[in-house]
């Protein structure tokens, strides 16, 4: 268990206070010695790993600088900066700093080996004083900026895409991320996708850094009596599995191992002659860690070797990116709204196709295939959505869309005009769900029409649809239950087989057909590759290879499987970032939809829809973002 944020009471006080002893007692031995005397620098930083033994330096007084190991000047690039952070761009290295003339974040390329200086790009002016800043790149070399600002004040910003800066014509914000109101500084962990903050009166903070995570926070180490820092918490440095971090008041160097989703104090250190330490930078060595600290007393700088080294920790696997080419107009409601889309086939011109969206909030939406909102019918609380084409509808015939109305705990029927693909209420259906949920619809070869409704009970219900007088009415033909909550389904007409997830259990399988028992068979279990919540379901089928698309809500992914049995895995991916198109990635899933038509264009080997839980760039109400399906096939290996 960790000790940082335990209170001391009593018997457990003495326990925190022996095991800070013995970690005290076991503390690496560092030594420091003052480095470059004459350099009056704010920040101080080494090169990126594999790009030389210089460091960098940033100076209000000399501007941006790069030095030899001994502290000469190399290359500078005139003005006023503080903070400073770098990441490895090819054989460039990208550094962010403050302007302070500008009072602006800044970014600029350094070739080390030609030793200059590209052109500074800048970020506009922000509304609130900017106290630090961090770099992160992600899995898809999508390049970050955190803002650290006054009162709590955060942004996560785009900046660039693999060794370029600028994607698009400028930064793009990303996100507003609430932090600690005393926060000055930050560092981010790439491979961990881990974001730490100061909060100077309080502890150190970690984030996840990833721009479609959820803004949650845990703690790293708190102040005393919740930890061990004696007087503040300031500038720290990450190393694979562990912090390096100072106290300044104190004067004191905290270690801490990650174990888990928790971490450990390993070793509190004095740093003595250093009276206010307040710039912290590692690099790696083969004994342990180069240390450089900058003593904000008189300004000086002081270089040493640590011979510690954390234990990395297991990281997720690193899955394969697609990117959306577009995406969906936002909803019209705030919060948790949008949810299950579904796909109409132009039966004449595949072009002119529509992809419906459920508003949990409102209604029935409408788009066409570049996102553009074409009608909005607000019939109340619906939560998913499925079609099926060439009903009877009297002597009419259309296709027909039927959604889970959670207002009236019925299903909710609209008919697809053929022609044009204008939609139109058709009726609804009453169940005796109490809390209706998920719908989806199963059409044999024999042209019969079943909706297959459940509720948050586990509760199946199969109605059999039929319009002979122009009145659309549904026949229950079958009932079913699983132990727990249900949402997603999805039927093979072909194979004339039902899937259904169950959101904490897995995904099973069960025959389609109304006269059959519903014996259910597992498909895949909640586990690694699927994690709770199991959200919407999907089937690509064409002539060479049909797959079932599953919602991994759990770790924001997609999961392939084969849609026949075994139900081999074909691998699993997300849905990220399209800086170039400056669409952000896909979150915390709902529903989705993919059809393998040829719907032209992209468009071309078929489409995938998914529900994004969390829009950004700009922070908006929810929408779907839209995904060709050969950008899938190619990041999968799919055959």
């Amino acid at each position: 268990m960790s000790i940082s944020w335990l209170p001391k009471h009593g018997l457990l006080a003495t326990l925190i206070s022996l095991t800070i002893g013995q970690a005290l007692a076991a503390a690496p031995n560092l030594s420091l010695t003052p480095w470059a005397p004459n350099l009056a620098v704010d920040a101080v930083a080494f090169l990126p790993a594999d790009l030389g033994l210089e460091r960098l330096a940033a100076s209000e007084r000399d501007g941006l600088l790069l030095l030899d190991a001994q502290g000469k000047e190399l290359a500078r690039l005139k003005g006023s900066f503080s903070s400073l952070d770098s990441r490895a761009a090819g054989q460039h290295v990208l550094v962010a700093s403050l302007d302070n003339a500008r009072q602006q974040a800044v970014l600029v390329s350094l070739d080390p080996a030609k030793r200059d200086w590209g052109q500074p790009v800048y970020l506009p002016t922000r509304d609130y004083p900017v106290n630090g800043l961090c770099l992160y790149r992600d899995e898809a070399s999508n390049l970050f900026l955190f803002l650290v600002g006054e009162e709590g004040k955060g942004e996560q910003w785009l900046v660039g895409n693999g060794a370029t800066l600028n994607p698009q014509p400028q930064p793009q914000r990303v996100r507003g991320l609430p932090l600690p109101p005393s926060a000055q500084f930050c560092q981010v962990d790439d491979a961990a996708n881990q974001l730490v903050v100061n909060e100077e009166n309080v502890g150190w903070w970690a984030y996840p850094a990833h721009a479609e995570a959820d803004v949650t926070r845990s703690p790293v180490a708190m102040r005393e009596p919740f930890g061990e820092i004696k007087q503040a918490a300031g500038a720290m440095a990450l190393v694979p599995g562990g912090i390096v971090a100072l106290d300044p008041k104190a004067a004191q160097l905290h270690l801490y191992q990650q174990q888990g989703e928790r971490w450990t104090a390993q070793a509190t250190m004095a740093l003595p002659g250093l009276k206010e330490p307040e710039n912290l930078a590692l690099r790696p060595t083969a004994q342990g860690l180069q240390v450089l600290l900058r003593d904000d007393d008189d300004g000086r700088l002081y270089q040493g070797e640590l011979g510690w080294q954390a234990t990395p920790v297991p990281l997720a696997p690193v899955l394969a990116n697609v990117k959306a080419i577009s995406q969906s107009d936002p909803v019209g409601r705030q919060g948790d709204a949008a949810d299950d889309p579904a796909i109409w086939i132009h039966p004449q011109q595949p072009a002119l196709s529509r992809v419906l969206g459920t508003n949990k909030k409102q209604g029935l939406m409408a788009y066409d295939l570049q996102g553009k909102l074409l009608q909005e019918l607000p019939v109340g609380r619906l939560n998913n959505v499925d079609i099926r084409p060439n009903f009877k509808l009297g002597q009419q015939t259309v296709d027909l869309a039927v959604a889970s109305n959670r207002d009236h705990n019925s299903l909710s029927l609209f008919s697809i005009d053929r022609t044009s693909g204008e939609l139109r209420e058709a009726g609804e259906i009453p169940t005796p769900l109490k809390d209706i949920y998920g719908i989806c619809l199963f059409q044999p070869a024999s042209g019969e029409l079943y909706a297959i409704a459940n509720g948050k009970d586990g509760t199946f219900l199969q109605y059999r649809l039929s319009a002979p007088n122009g009145s659309v009415q549904g026949e229950l033909v079958r009932q079913f239950k699983v132990d727990s909550q249900p949402e997603g389904c999805v039927a093979d007409d072909q194979r004339q087989r039902l899937f259904l997830g169950e959101e904490d259990v897995g995904v099973w399988a069960v025959d389609a057909r109304a006269d059959q028992p519903a014996t259910l068979s597992s498909v895949i279990k909640v586990g690694a590759q699927l994690q709770a919540d199991v959200e919407g379901l999907a089937l690509y089928q064409s002539a060479a290879q049909d797959y079932l698309v599953i919602s991994s809500q759990g770790n924001d992914s997609y999961v392939v499987l084969d849609a026949e049995p075994p139900f081999a895995s074909r691998g699993a991916f997300r849905v990220g970032l399209n800086a170039a198109a400056g669409i952000d990635g896909a979150s915390e899933t709902d529903g989705l939809e993919v059809t393998s038509a040829n719907l032209g264009g992209p468009w071309s080997h078929g489409m995938l829809v998914v529900q994004d839980g969390r829009k950004r760039m700009p922070e908006q109400t929810q929408n779907f973002k839209f995904v060709p399906w050969a950008e899938v096939t190619k990041a999968l290996k799919l055959p």
